[in-house]
């Protein structure tokens, strides 16, 4: 039998550096710099094209891409509603729940016993912090197979609101202690990086801002062991999101390292509310295809899916399910299941993330120089530095420079929505004492909606 030889072994391998020559002769003239590569909102230069004789030091991340759970939101008022809502969610696809409580006097033994505890996985989004709660909870779940994350997080309390979490007796910290003294093994500790996101922080900020946090929780609770969760939105930017959570894992084992914290983090992933819209709201839908894309790829743990209309319609039935079909489709039908590390070996991905990762690196060991991230945040500094993104990505958006397709570029004007709004999808002024001035999460749409609702 003939010996097999390499397919490409006659051709000769071309560096980047003729790459590059060739390209600027085809460019007849014109600054390669100019025309062919653009900057960031994170300064970091976009070439058109990589290779591997430009590679630096490849930082090793794990994603798998095929273990991603698809998550249903939903929020508790009425119990038997949600109930209802629930089961019927696992049934057609939801394989874990994220239930958001406002209200502490809830009946938890009837919400949690209707459901098939054994293997679900289940967080929770609280509006308070309280021993008694997770107590309670813990009881009900005993010797029962389900997974739970209480993604509790004060700073990131402290940092949307304006104050901290209201404690009889204790510091917010002090609760955080308390519940870790309690639990066996789920998971009490979350850091919400999708304020910073929604709110107009470039990816930098995020991550830096994101590191920064659990950095502050580290050096006040003392021997965290359960797994740390992260709420992360992604953006429409496919590639650069992708590299965004991969250099997340990256940062969070180096610092996890040095406090000999041995469980990796847990991402759970939703879509960006910033650039949804009102008018043209068949478009979300492919925002949060992509959106939900790059996040499968940039290896979520689990992902929410945001409904088409969820910023100015009540949950619904509609929504609900679209968002869970989308994600079902790609799972089931589009096969982005079947591979771990499926970024591997993409040099743009690869150099993406590494600069992403050194970039939020250098600006986060820059807080800490400064006091950490909790000393900022009280001080304004992190709330001024996300506004000075914020109004330079709003700026781009009002110029059209990047513009959102179906709002400010071929926009439909037969549109008619003033009688669809269920919610408030503006920016709400709540008058009220606080400590720090809260950090504010704003659509980039926000202010045309008004207008256009206006004119209606």
């Amino acid at each position: 039998m003939a010996s097999l030889t390499p397919l490409f072994n006659e051709f000769d391998s071309v560096s980047s550096k003729l790459w590059k020559q060739k390209i600027q002769f085809e460019l007849d003239g014109a600054d390669y710099n100019e025309a062919m590569i653009w900057n960031s909102p994170e300064d970091i230069k976009v070439k058109p094209f990589y290779h591997r004789d430009e590679m630096g030091v490849k930082y090793p991340v794990k994603t798998n891409a095929s273990q991603f759970s698809i998550c249903q939101n939903i929020f508790v008022y009425d119990v038997d509603k949600s109930i209802e809502r629930a089961l019927d969610s696992l049934k057609r696809g939801a394989e874990s729940l994220r239930f958001t409580i406002e209200n502490e006097a809830i009946d938890f033994n009837k919400l949690l016993n209707s459901l098939p505890l054994d293997g679900l996985i289940i967080y929770f989004n609280f509006s308070f912090l309280s021993l008694k709660v997770i107590q309670k909870i813990e009881s009900i779940v005993q010797n029962k197979r389900a997974t739970l994350y209480y993604n509790l997080d004060p700073i990131g309390q402290l940092a949307k609101d304006g104050n901290w979490f209201s404690t009889p007796g204790k510091t917010n910290f002090d609760s955080l202690i308390s519940i870790s003294n309690t639990l066996s093994q789920n998971s009490y500790l979350s850091v919400n990086m999708s304020l910073y996101q929604n709110a107009g922080a470039n990816i930098v900020q995020q991550l830096a801002y994101g590191l920064g946090q659990v950095n502050e929780y580290f050096n006040r609770i003392p021997s965290i062991d359960s797994k740390i969760l992260f709420e992360i939105s992604v953006g429409s930017n496919y590639f650069f999101e992708i590299a965004k959570l991969r250099a997340f894992r990256i940062l969070f084992q180096a610092l996890a390292k040095e406090y000999n914290h041995k469980q990796d983090c847990h991402l759970l992933v939703t879509p960006s509310k910033r650039n949804k819209t009102i008018y043209g709201y068949n478009v979300n839908m492919l925002r949060t295809t992509t959106e939900c894309m790059s996040a499968i790829l940039g290896g979520s743990d689990s992902i929410a899916n945001l409904a088409f209309d969820s910023i100015y319609h009540k949950d619904n039935e509609f929504g609900d399910r679209i968002a869970r079909n989308q994600l079902l489709i790609l799972k089931e039908e589009s096969h982005f299941d079947k591979v771990n590390n499926p970024a591997d070996g993409s040099y743009y991905i690869e150099s993406i993330t590494q600069q992403l990762a050194d970039k939020a690196l250098v600006l986060f060991k820059e807080m800490e120089t400064k006091g950490g991230f909790l000393k900022l945040l009280n001080e304004g500094v992190i709330r001024n530095k996300i506004q000075i993104s914020a109004d330079k990505e709003q700026q781009l958006f009002d110029s059209k420079v990047s513009p959102l397709i179906g709002t400010n570029k071929h926009a439909s004007r037969e549109d008619v929505m003033k009688t669809e709004l269920e919610l408030f999808p503006f920016v709400k002024i709540k008058p009220r004492k606080t400590l720090i001035t809260p950090i504010i999460e704003k659509r980039l749409a926000d202010q045309l909606d008004q207008d256009r609702l206006a004119a209606e």
